[in-house]
């Protein structure tokens, strides 16, 4: 389907009373663009650990919003025109320019899978599911990845981190948690590796049906494999629903949510278990040690790529 995109030029004051303005004529979205720095709280809800650059904050904003481009949409942008002027009576708008644009649904959901080409990692080729199988190479193990709108083609050095240390730690029939699963891809690495049993969680339900959809396109049996909404972190029922006695707890996130997830870890592994976080970047690293050690377990080796780090520790 094919789209208008609005954009209004205006002011960071006018943010909040155009918004609403649009939701009254019946806009469900919009996207704000300012060079507004973030909260602390912005901060925790959206776990950011580097922070762009942004330039300085002028106090001017655009919003856009999208309409459907078959649709004849004059008498809505008529109507909001004169519901822009009617604010300009009580709060600085700006030029309230109207620029216009058109885009369509495939442009959104398509365009990043031109960056994601098969690779291999130790023994294991990754590659998209759109992609023909490479002719040569040497890879003992193949997983097909369609990450959908969830997290994870297995190309970040914090999921290589990840692999390499499930590589090293993996014994047979291992039973595996996989905290913050995104599209699967740990969970799947593991089963190819000989793990008996995973169990992914993740706070985005839309991860979920991804690492469920995943598992089918390997040929993976969906008995060998439970998936979780939710926050492992502070979430009691989901913390009864994971159990206990895992060989392998891995935790490929960020530090923010690895330093409150950590206490809870022990509790799901068997003694001798093995935690590995990743994910985490390297001005964290002394917070997540610390946090890994007041909960009890031992850390074993730490390993670096790029600006990113993972740590791995045992019960």
């Amino acid at each position: 389907m094919k789209w208008k995109k609005y954009t209004i030029k205006t002011t960071t004051q006018a943010e909040d009373f155009i918004s609403s303005m649009l939701a009254d004529l019946g806009i469900e979205g919009v996207q704000i663009e300012d060079n507004i720095p973030l909260s602390s709280a912005d901060k925790e809800k959206m776990y950011i650990d580097i922070l762009p650059k942004l330039p300085p904050d002028e106090g001017i904003a655009s919003i856009s919003f999208f309409l459907e481009a078959e649709k004849e949409q004059e008498e809505f942008l008529s109507q909001m025109r004169k519901e822009l002027e009617n604010l300009r009576s009580f709060v600085d708008i700006g030029t309230a320019e109207i620029s216009e644009g058109e885009t369509e649904d495939k442009d959104w959901i398509d365009n990043w899978k031109q960056y994601f080409k098969a690779f291999t990692i130790e023994n294991i080729l990754i590659k998209p599911t759109w992609e023909e199988l490479p002719p040569e190479g040497e890879y003992r193990h193949v997983i097909e990845i369609d990450p959908g709108t969830s997290f994870g083609t297995g190309k970040h050095e914090t999921t290589q981190l990840c692999i390499r240390q499930l590589c090293r730690y993996m014994k047979p029939q291992d039973r595996v948690l996989d905290v913050g699963c995104g599209s699967g891809i740990l969970s799947l690495v593991s089963l190819k590796l000989g793990a008996g049993h995973v169990t992914g969680t993740d706070i985005d339900p839309l991860c979920i049906a991804a690492s469920t959809d995943n598992m089918k396109v390997n040929g993976l049996p969906m008995e060998q494999a439970d998936f979780y909404h939710g926050n492992l972190s502070d979430d009691v029922i989901l913390q009864n629903k994971v159990g206990m006695g895992y060989d392998i707890v891995t935790a490929n996130i960020l530090a923010d949510v690895i330093i409150p997830l950590t206490p809870v870890i022990p509790g799901c592994l068997k003694k001798g278990g093995i935690y590995i976080t990743s994910g985490i970047i390297d001005f964290k690293e002394e917070a997540v040690k610390k946090v890994v050690i007041e909960a009890g377990l031992e850390i074993l080796e730490i390993r670096y790529q790029g600006e990113w780090l993972s740590i791995t520790a045992r019960k």
